[in-house]
């Protein structure tokens, strides 16, 4: 392992500290809200990046 991939490494305890801080900044209520507005603009994007790709390909 290399020094620069040590800061990287994400395990599960960490994952699970970013779930618990998450959960306390924003509230059991307000979670999915946001995980559906994440979903839109990550459905959005995909949409954008197809329709790009395929008038790259008409041209």
């Amino acid at each position: 392992m290399s020094f620069v991939t040590i800061p990287l490494a994400i395990g599960w305890p960490q994952v699970v500290l970013i779930a618990v801080v998450i959960l306390i900044l924003f509230g059991g209520r307000k979670i999915p809200e946001l995980m559906r507005g994440l979903g839109s603009g990550l459905k959005e994007f995909k949409d954008a990046s197809k329709d790009e790709s395929s008038n790259e390909e008409k041209e």
